[in-house]
């Protein structure tokens, strides 16, 4: 074994960081030491380069170690990433990818965006790379993109291969090391100020202790992220779920499934909550599922009550107005004139074309008021048409428990942001330690909006990250 082998590079339980627990390394687990893993470190030490460790290989971590070998073109980064490089773009969007959101300019509107976040972010954070940077930095690397309506941003491609592969291409077109199949599962810093970390191959039984002069914990809603930051000094918010649908007790709602409503109204009323709060009611569309109610309006308020809901144990009601631009008054209104118009029709047949409604829909509505849709309009209590008319305005689901959104699940809670300067994403407690993404308590509404916290918290700490190893640099070059 030479001196950049396992005795020179990487700190034996003998070398006394009690700080770390550890098992013995067996001498097959030395045999399985990865070679490709072992020369990034070692180019490290023989050049008194520095050493920046990224813990994730998602979104965050692998945009941060393009900016820092950017930067900093003599800094050796390693990424370490315990399952698939990339693996939430992958399948985000239904695997097209949503980029980020291209609606929003200004950076306080755009802030108001993340349920967790939203005060802190109005300060530079968006202004050092912001939504048109993101898409800037796509378009340099040749990937065509393109904005729908809603203001979200997908590549031309519609396929998020299209996004894994050019990151990953750019990150080993500037020297990335990349290891899949690690886990960081201890940290701990010496007294020079280096990390110490610890290294776990998830297949096989073997350790492997790692230097670094820089860590970036990118690990997203991991509990490895949560775990090292804590051993790192930090404190957490708790975790909890976001972005999730609504299981609904109602048995014949499962009839609507497939049903889609373009824009409605939805109000959540909680019991452990203060009344009228303004981000507990969101427009937009709703789809009816199997289980209950999905759709951006439903993550919405999922996203803006995920504390909230929590603790109700996932209980609550949802109140839902499906005719959001038509008051009360004129609800009742078009019905009685249908009704005046269209008395020799079933009322299953017909309602007011104006509330763009579904017949399956309508046909629930008669059903839930306990009305025969065979009866002609003509014998349409005025009471009835008054009561089918309250319920599209604020038609009660009971909600008995969230849904699974796993595609894009999202996580609030984690590092707090009063413990990272945004500036920098360094961490006010331990130097040289840097944070982005997930991990630190932000999370945004469904719409993009969590993959651009991604990259400007990644761009930010790899420019940060660059910047401190380009003055070691040039000032080990003057000695």
């Amino acid at each position: 074994m030479t001196n950049c082998g396992l005795a020179g590079l990487l700190l034996r339980v003998s070398t006394g960081y009690t700080s770390i627990t550890s098992r013995p390394l067996r001498p097959r687990s030395r045999k399985r030491f990865n070679s490709s893993f072992s020369s990034v470190v070692c180019s490290a030490q023989q050049t008194s380069e520095q050493l920046l460790v990224v813990v994730g290989g998602g979104a965050a971590g692998i945009y941060a170690s393009i900016k820092a070998k950017e930067v900093a073109p003599h800094l050796s980064v390693l990424v370490i990433e315990k399952a698939k490089l990339l693996s939430k773009v992958k399948i985000s969007g239904g695997g097209r990818c949503n980029v980020t959101n291209g609606n929003f300019l200004d950076k306080i509107v755009l802030s108001e965006n993340y349920p967790r976040g939203n005060k802190e972010l109005r300060g530079s954070f968006f202004d050092v790379h912001g939504p048109q940077d993101t898409m800037r930095w796509f378009s340099d690397q040749g990937v065509e993109l393109k904005t729908e309506e809603d203001g979200r941003v997908f590549p031309v491609s519609n396929s998020s291969t299209t996004i894994v592969d050019c990151l990953l291409q750019e990150a080993r077109r500037r020297g990335v090391m990349l290891q899949v199949g690690k886990i960081v599962s201890d940290a701990s810093c010496k007294n020079d100020g280096k990390f110490v970390l610890k290294v776990e191959k998830r297949t096989i039984d073997f350790v492997e202790y790692v230097e670094a002069n820089y860590v970036l914990i990118a690990t997203g809603s991991s509990q490895q992220g949560y775990k090292i930051a804590v051993q790192l000094g930090h404190s957490l918010v708790d975790p909890m779920p976001s972005l999730f649908t609504f299981k609904i007790d109602n048995k014949e709602l499962a009839s609507l499934s497939g049903v889609t409503f373009s824009k409605i109204r939805a109000k959540l009323a909680l019991d452990n909550v203060q009344r009228n709060i303004p981000q507990l009611t969101q427009v937009g569309p709703m789809l009816v599922t199997h289980w209950g109610l999905s759709g951006p309006v439903i993550l919405r308020l999922s996203a803006w009550g995920a504390r909230h809901l929590f603790v109700s144990s996932y209980t609550g009601m949802l109140f839902v107005d499906f005719t959001p631009d038509i008051n009360i008054e004129d609800v009742k209104r078009r019905l009685f004139q249908h009704k005046d118009q269209f008395l020799k029709q079933k009322a299953g047949n017909s309602f007011p074309s104006e509330f763009g409604l579904m017949k399956r829909f309508w046909k629930f509505l008669l059903e839930h008021e306990a009305i025969n849709g065979d009866n002609l309009w003509a014998s349409i209590s005025n009471n009835s048409i008054n009561s089918v008319a309250l319920l599209l305005k604020q038609f009660p689901f009971k909600i008995m428990g969230k849904g699974q959104f796993k595609d894009e699940f999202v996580t609030a809670g984690g590092v707090p942001l009063s413990e990272i300067s945004l500036n920098t994403m360094e961490s006010r407690i331990r130097n040289n330690l840097f944070f982005a993404g997930e991990v630190l308590n932000i999370d945004g509404i469904t719409g993009g909006f969590n993959f651009q916290n991604a990259w400007s918290g990644g761009y930010i700490a790899g420019t940060n990250i660059g910047e401190r190893a380009s003055y070691h640099h040039l000032k080990m070059e003057a000695l």
